[in-house]
């Protein structure tokens, strides 16, 4: 009755807007397409969709069943994908997912050796998802998740491999520069500066400025670290960065690391995976590698006192 052709045309309808865009993209003609919908929905006993004027909407059948292509046909293509591999000689594709924007330059250091171990393997690194990066691992549009910060979900498991120090970063002329740590009310008048993500997902507000009710005078978002940290270095504003990260680049800019408050926020970074997986050999060796390849985080106050 119901089968993965129609689940296709769903979601293609969904991504493309319309019939004549969808059924281009299905290499179908518009009238096998609405025929295809027409004989499910007779088969079904309800509708999918509906016209709104020129525009379909979908019912709540229609719904359903795209968040089930959504769910459903990314491990039907990762299967043809891996089976194609197979065929050809491969062993797979390592597909990984970020949540963490500055790991890039860790996860480069791992990707070097790991595909000289693993010849027969390739890697890609993937940073928008469809659900979150969860949401990806369940529904196998990536199969390892690079974060700081694991959600404990049924058919999960997250392995830590290094842990960081997270701290505050600013240029040589800034007023704190100098000091060995910052408390909270000392950036009400700074611009703080960080990757695009929610605050709320962001250790400097859940763990530092919120918890105290601060807040900067300015929130700006920049995507790439290297900007970030031309910005502080000329004294355009401050960022809360992994430690290990702000020592690489003292190497080419001013840059002083500061404690944030006195016990400074401690962090992990984890790889997220499914527990079938486990097993597989390619998948693990990646874990084992990593932990290897760990960034040892000098203190903020080695800097502090240059």
């Amino acid at each position: 009755m119901l089968d993965r052709h129609h689940l296709m045309i769903l979601r293609a309808v969904n991504q493309q807007g319309s019939l004549t865009a969808a059924a281009d993209t299905l290499c179908l003609t518009q009238s096998a397409l609405s025929h295809s919908i027409r004989k499910l929905e007779q088969q079904l006993g309800t509708p999918v969709w509906q016209k709104e004027g020129r525009r379909l909407r979908l019912t709540q059948a229609g719904e359903y069943l795209l968040r089930l292509a959504e769910r459903l046909l990314p491990q039907f293509e990762h299967a043809e994908a891996l089976m194609q591999q197979f065929a050809s000689g491969q062993r797979g594709t390592l597909r990984i997912g970020m949540e963490c924007h500055p790991c890039y330059q860790w996860l480069l250091k791992v990707v070097n050796p790991y595909l000289q171990q693993w010849p027969d393997v390739d890697v890609d690194v993937r940073q928008k998802f469809q659900f979150g990066g969860m949401g990806a691992l369940y529904g196998h549009e990536i199969d390892l998740l690079v974060t700081p910060d694991p959600l404990l979900r049924s058919g999960l498991i997250f392995e830590p491999v290094f842990d960081y120090e997270q701290v505050l970063v600013v240029g040589p002329e800034h007023p704190l520069q100098g000091q060995l740590q910052v408390e909270p009310d000392q950036l009400s008048q700074d611009t703080l500066i960080t990757y695009p993500v929610e605050p709320d997902r962001l250790d400097i507000f859940n763990r530092f400025l919120t918890p105290a009710g601060c807040s900067p005078r300015r929130h700006k978002q920049i995507e790439t670290t290297d900007i970030m940290l031309q910005m502080v270095a000329a004294g355009r504003g401050v960022a809360a960065l992994p430690g290990w990260l702000v020592s690489e680049y003292q190497q080419r800019l001013p840059l002083h690391p500061l404690r944030l408050g006195p016990k400074g926020v401690d962090k992990q970074i984890f790889l997220g995976l499914r527990k079938d997986d486990i097993n597989t050999d390619y998948l693990h060796a990646f874990v084992e590698l990593a932990r290897t390849h760990n960034t040892l985080t000098p203190r903020p106050d080695h800097h502090a006192a240059d």
